[in-house]
């Protein structure tokens, strides 16, 4: 069976079992403060689970795409150096919210394996919980008594906890699990050692495939196991390695999911995958790592130096790193690989094919970064190695900065050292990461207690479209640490503050009542909770309170986030339809728009799309506000929905004009009310992605005041003339014709110079010595001295001079001075500024210092005489 048809297998079998076929939810996570990327199939039912959300489908199946390169769940350092690791990969699912148990779950996953895929029972072995006494958890009898239905009793094996007692972290849902391990060694390797005894002994041919978790505990944040009110089945299984074992394959590279990639890099390599470990490797980072890459920024996170963004880049560097240094590959290579990956999963995966030019395109671009960066750290690499020619161990904190800095592999500055004799300082180096390990920890650090219940409430609704006051009852709170102190969050039973999300930043405000007042400082939403965090703890929680939204700071939200709308309609028509939104803020400031675009802007295009905003404004265009809209016909409407979000069978669309959008968010009833929109900057957000800044409102008005004031001022410098412009560009011509006179007579005043420096040399031992202090300026200054060296043999010429209070010192040396008496520029230099209190440093030929004491030059040049002498 092709990998197509796998999956397309298991979803049809579920699906003749009842199941819901469900989407895969977005592998970057926006709402979860927990998780940057989902990492496990039951990320997207997490609220079912934790009881935040009524599921609609008490039975669903799906593939959902996964990421495991951060946090708890990190496998990247393990990626390409064995044949089963992954950055992304698919987890096949089938889930039960408070429907079937253990019974049809296991009786189905074995259905599916012997009966539909038809893996021989003989390869077979399952593993249930064994108990925990420390827990006071029993073993898992249930499971084992249907398990004996289905295989021989030798084969369930018992699991610790470690092993069959699944959580989703720290704290949540959990519960014994059941996992399925099949033997794909050959015969001749089966007879003599027991596959039951490789079981969960990393043996990369006895494997597990399937692990069935049956949820039906609570983990609270003092570690206490609690009864969830629902019985529910998680399940989750490989897709890569379901495909190794029914193609037969020793290895998941071995499969058509990674074949068809492997043979273009091949083709650009010009090297075989399977003949060198090392070459392997790097065709095996590449292969898994542009799969990570690409559906990251399908579902709309790009590479940047934070967050989620940071960790994107740190896959593609390394996968860039490998190419560079074991497949020689100098040139992009990445962007090459997405047509490939396109045609495998593009079908099931629209999200790829749909914008498989932009995706290359931003891969390129970033390939083309660092391979420049590379270039960048092997020539500091070089200096460094060349300006401590006796050092044999380079220290841990210059190859920590190569790689903290400028991205640079340690493992390719361990290379090049080797390939000059050196080795560098792998403890100082350790060292200097551990340190930042520790600093990332400390600026992160989070610890959230459990929530107290004062009111059971399913849904909190969110009436702030309509009102910004109201009044609110505590349904529960926890205390909080971070970085920044203790806090408390609350979850109320209606609120008119809006949670940060779709780019609108959260509301703040006070919520008070008869006995006291609480400043709200943010509000957010997390496991659909909307969270209003506060710095203490109202003294009567169970009091009704009386909440209130800051009005006018919410108007200026508001405002530019109906400008957002504007502005993304007036791109698509002045620059073409391939526009699309890549990113969004909107505060009371400004607003922040980053959007799918190859060029820089003119100023042409951003005046017409600057016009064609404020002129939705001035036609006081009203808001038709849709809510509870079923998806599909939305999409009928013309809304557009961006990649990356996950939505809801009821959206709400949002529309002014030809603007029409999915959105959340809040916004102006008429346009009229932004005022006047003004587009600050125009930039790049990275390959592919442009990004606009704006303002509206009270600000752009005030903006608006100040370029007024400004030109004012300008005309009163100006003595007030009829037409400023023509007054400031005769000032300009002016100022030109004086720079060229004052170049001309420094060009006069150099070559008077030279000639007085020419006829200054004295002979010191077969040396041409120039000591002297000019008042030529710095630039000058090395000038002349790199002009001499040329002319004269043979020579030594150091100059003092003083600009601005500050002296300065110069030391040139020609080549084959350099060769004959082996002296060095930075090193001399190095111990002749300390007479003017500073230092300095560079290369044998050519070296400069500043310092703090002028009345030191003389003496710095009386020492360079005495030092040739």
């Amino acid at each position: 069976m092709t990998s197509k048809e796998i999956r397309k297998t298991f979803l049809d079998f579920f699906q003749s079992k009842q199941h819901v076929i469900v989407p895969s939810a977005p592998i970057v996570l926006k709402d979860d403060p927990t998780l940057m990327f989902s990492n496990s199939g039951m990320t997207q039912f997490k609220d079912y689970f934790l009881g935040y959300k009524e599921p609609k489908n008490k039975r669903t199946a799906d593939t959902q795409k996964c990421l495991r390169v951060s946090g708890k769940h990190n496998d990247l350092d393990d990626v390409g150096k064995d044949t089963y690791h992954h950055t992304m990969f698919e987890m096949l699912g089938n889930w039960s919210f408070g429907d079937y148990f253990k019974k049809e779950a296991i009786e189905w996953a074995w259905e599916l394996l012997t009966e539909v895929f038809h893996i021989s029972k003989d390869r077979l072995y399952v593993t249930i919980f064994e108990g925990d006494a420390e827990e006071s958890l029993e073993k898992d009898v249930e499971a084992y008594n249907f398990w004996k239905e289905h295989i021989a009793e030798d084969r369930i094996l018992l699991g610790n906890k470690k092993d069959n007692f699944w959580e989703m972290g720290e704290t949540g849902p959990c519960g014994p699990c059941s996992e399925i391990h099949v033997d794909i060694r050959s015969d001749e390797d089966r007879k003599k050692i027991d596959g039951k005894d490789l079981v969960n002994n990393d043996h990369p041919q006895v494997i597990e495939v399937w692990n069935l978790v049956f949820m039906e505990f609570l983990r609270k944040a003092d570690g206490r196991l609690e009864k969830l009110p629902k019985k529910n089945v998680d399940t989750g299984m490989g897709f890569e390695r379901l495909c190794m074992v029914l193609q037969g394959k020793i290895s998941n590279y071995d499969t058509d999911v990674f074949t068809p990639i492997i043979k273009k890099i091949e083709e650009i390599s010009g090297l075989n995958y399977g003949e060198t470990t090392h070459v392997d490797i790097a065709i095996r980072v590449l292969a898994d790592h542009i799969r990570a890459i690409t559906f990251s920024i399908a579902d709309g996170q790009l590479p940047s130096n934070s967050g989620a963004g940071y960790v994107i880049r740190r896959i593609l560097r390394r996968a860039i790193g490998y190419a560079y240094r074991v497949l020689h590959i100098k040139e992009p290579i990445l962007y090459k690989l997405v047509s490939i990956l396109n045609t495998q999963m593009g079908e099931f995966f629209p999200e790829i094919s749909k914008q498989e030019s932009l995706i290359s395109e931003i891969i390129k671009e970033e390939e083309i970064s660092f391979l420049r960066t590379l270039d960048q750290g092997l020539v500091k690499l070089a200096h460094f190695m060349e300006n401590n020619p006796g050092l044999k161990i380079i220290p841990g904190n210059v190859i920590f900065e190569l790689y903290d800095t400028y991205g640079f592999p340690s493992d390719l500055s361990r290379i090049i050292a080797e390939d000059h004799g050196k080795s560098i300082d792998e403890n100082g180096f350790n060292e200097e990461m551990s340190k930042q390990k520790a600093r990332s920890k400390s600026a992160t650090t989070f610890k959230n207690y459990d929530w107290v219940i004062l009111e059971e409430d399913d849904v909190e609704e969110f009436v702030g479209y309509d009102f910004l006051e109201t009044t609110v009852k505590i349904t529960r709170y926890r205390k909080i640490e971070n970085k920044e102190g203790e806090f408390y969050q609350l979850v109320f039973q209606i609120t008119p503050f809006y949670a940060e999300s779709g780019g609108q930043v959260g509301d703040i405000g006070y919520i008070e009542n008869l006995n006291e007042k609480i400043e709200i400082l943010n509000t957010k939403k997390e496991n659909n909770l909307i969270i209003h965090t506060v710095k203490e703890l109202p003294k009567y929680p169970e009091f009704p309170f009386n909440a209130i939204v800051e009005s006018k700071r919410r108007e200026a939200i508001t405002k530019n986030h109906s400008a957002t709308h504007l502005l993304h309609e007036a791109l698509r028509e002045v620059l073409g339809k391939h526009v699309e939104q890549k990113g969004s803020y909107v505060g009371p400031d400004y607003l922040r728009f980053d959007f799918s675009h190859f060029s820089k802007m003119s100023a042409e295009e951003i005046q017409k799309v600057e016009m064609k905003v404020n002129t939705k404004i001035y036609e006081r265009l009203e808001l038709e506000e849709n809510r509870a809209v079923p998806f599909k016909k939305a999409i009928d409407m013309g809304a557009m929905a961006l990649f990356g979000e996950k939505y809801g069978d009821l959206v709400r669309v949002i529309k002014f004009g030809n603007s029409v959008e999915l959105c959340g968010g809040t916004h102006v009833k008429n346009t009229h009310e932004i005022i006047f929109f003004k587009i600050m900057s125009e930039s790049s957000s990275s390959a592919g992605v442009r990004r606009i800044e704006a303002i509206t409102g009270e600000t752009g008005i005030n903006f608006l005041k100040d370029q007024f004031s400004q030109y004012d001022r300008i005309k009163s410098f100006l003595k007030q003339p009829d037409d400023p412009i023509k007054s400031i560009e005769k000032i300009y011509l002016e100022n030109d014709q004086l720079k060229k006179q004052i170049e001309q007579l420094n060009k006069e005043k150099s070559n008077h110079e030279k000639i007085l420096w020419k006829n200054s040399i004295t002979q010191i031992n077969e040396i041409n010595y120039i000591g002297l202090i000019t008042d030529l300026g710095i630039a000058s200054v090395k000038d002349l001295i790199f002009q001499l060296k040329k002319e004269i043999s043979n020579l030594f010429i150091i100059i003092g001079t003083q600009t601005d209070q500050r002296p300065t010192l110069s030391i040139g040396i020609s080549e084959d001075l350099l060769k004959s008496k082996n002296l060095h520029a930075g090193t001399i230099i190095k111990e002749l500024s300390k007479e003017i209190k500073g230092g300095g440093g560079g290369q044998p030929s050519f070296a400069t210092a500043g310092g703090s004491d002028p009345s030191g030059l003389e003496n710095a040049i009386k020492k360079s005489l005495d030092y040739l002498q």
